[in-house]
């Protein structure tokens, strides 16, 4: 165990153009104000111990061969102007309860009242100073998802995020919860961490939507008790050069079901982490993504990593992922599914496509499956291609204009993804504004 330790030590990246070779990490950790105390300060330590065993990923890293860690590495992120318009919100007009963040931080000015009947609701910050139920799971499942493939700045995120939500849902809510995250100041490393737990039969819809800091790093760690069910629909739309990483743990106990779909709009570098395990009988666990990555104003790289393991009987796991791309645009998936022994009657789908609207545009793929039991249906694929010229001939034959042609194929591309949101609602949303952007930037 200490010779992978030095190992793992002496593989950390260092600050170039230095005069003396500085240790990532510790110019990583220089540059943050750590949390002191709390219920929290088990996990957080144990935490800086892990993570000081790791490192920080180099470029031998397998899982960041496709992606640069250096923006994540820095001690600190690059200034970022604040945009200076705001469109109308996604999900304005659904009723809902809307949290705001502001770099990172809760803004409780800003945010409706946390009361909602089925739910117990507070802030990490606000409930360090005294006992809460989130002690026995905050850091636990992120620390579980640390093996086979380390994911340090998951870690980091457990031992230095300052705030995020704690929440405890008992029943079923009549409106979703909204998380609103917003920029206040150009040189922000924003940072939180939500522990969410669904209590036996109970349900959450959970709703993300912005973007905060010039740098961001976010974790949520979601544990489903027996038929419990979880939606989570995050948006995740760029203006600028943004640089962010996000993570979702979850842990899935019989009959339960977890359900995540993430929008990506646009941003310098971005990378997001799923690790799911399915630990009970008869459970399901789904994750979606649509990404549109322009490369024409800004380089543009999105990285979706999976992981989810299958541990029990008869469950079922998709993994559906649809990527844009023009303009030198680069996309990445990395999708594994783990059948451990006894996982018999698993039914395991995996697919992964990208639909490039240029010939500089990459996606680079990389699914795998792991199997260990012998009565299971498990496939994977993916694909790259560009626009169907016979389906664009049709269209226009028809008198549809070339670009608003395109919008109707990309926006067939993605339904796949977009299927996987249950709420018709929710999904229209997504498909109104989805239909806008595609026509504001339509390809000529």
């Amino acid at each position: 165990m200490a010779d992978t330790a030095v190992k793992a030590k002496d593989q950390t990246p260092t600050i170039e153009g230095t005069a003396k070779p500085v240790n990532a990490l510790d110019a990583r950790l220089a540059a943050l104000s750590l949390p002191q105390g709390g219920f929290t300060a088990a996990a957080r330590q144990d935490a800086m111990s892990r993570l000081r065993d790791m490192g920080l990923p180099g470029p031998r890293d397998e899982y960041w061969r496709y992606t640069d860690p250096r923006p994540f590495n820095a001690p600190a992120p690059q200034a970022l102007a604040i945009p200076d318009g705001q469109e109308t919100p996604l999900f304005d007009g659904l009723d809902k309860l809307t949290l705001v963040f502001v770099d990172g931080a809760f803004d409780e000015a800003a945010s409706d009242d946390l009361a909602l009947n089925g739910v117990e609701i507070a802030t990490l910050a606000q409930a360090e100073a005294g006992a809460s139920w989130a002690a026995d799971l905050y850091g636990v499942l992120e620390a579980a998802g640390q093996k086979p493939v380390k994911r340090p700045f998951a870690v980091l995120n457990t031992a230095a995020a300052q705030d995020g939500l704690l929440i405890r849902v008992t029943g079923t809510p009549a409106k979703p919860i909204h998380v609103v995250h917003r920029r206040a100041l150009d040189k922000a490393d924003a940072m939180w961490h939500h522990v969410i737990r669904v209590e036996e039969g109970a349900e959450l819809t959970l709703l993300e939507t912005g973007m905060s800091g010039a740098r961001s790093n976010g974790v949520i760690e979601v544990d489903l008790a027996r038929g419990a069910r979880f939606h989570h629909i995050a948006s995740k739309r760029a203006v600028d050069a943004k640089v962010g990483i996000g993570h979702i743990f979850a842990r899935v106990a019989a009959e339960a079901q977890f359900k995540s779909f993430t929008l990506s709009v646009n941003g310098t570098t971005m990378r997001n982490e799923a690790v799911i395990d399915i630990a009970g009988d008869d459970a399901v666990a789904h994750i979606a993504a649509a990404v549109l990555g322009d490369g024409g104003k800004a380089p543009f790289h999105q990285d979706d990593t999976v992981f989810i393991t299958h541990g029990a009987e008869r469950c079922e796991s998709r993994q559906v992922f649809k990527k844009v791309l023009k303009n030198g645009a680069e996309g990445v998936f990395q999708g594994k599914i783990l059948v451990k022994p006894g996982a018999q009657k698993t039914d395991g789908y995996q697919i992964s496509q990208a639909l490039l609207l240029d010939e500089r545009s990459q996606f680079l793929a990389k699914p795998e499956l792991e199997i260990y039991a012998d009565d299971v249906k498990c496939s994977h694929g993916s694909t790259t291609g560009a626009i169907d010229e016979e389906a664009l001939f049709y269209l226009r034959s028809r008198g549809v204009p070339r670009e608003r042609a395109i919008v109707f194929l990309v926006l067939s591309f993605l339904a796949d993804a977009l299927a996987e949101i249950e709420d018709e609602a929710i999904r229209d949303c997504i498909y109104e504004r989805l239909d806008v952007w595609l026509t504001l930037n339509a390809v000529q």
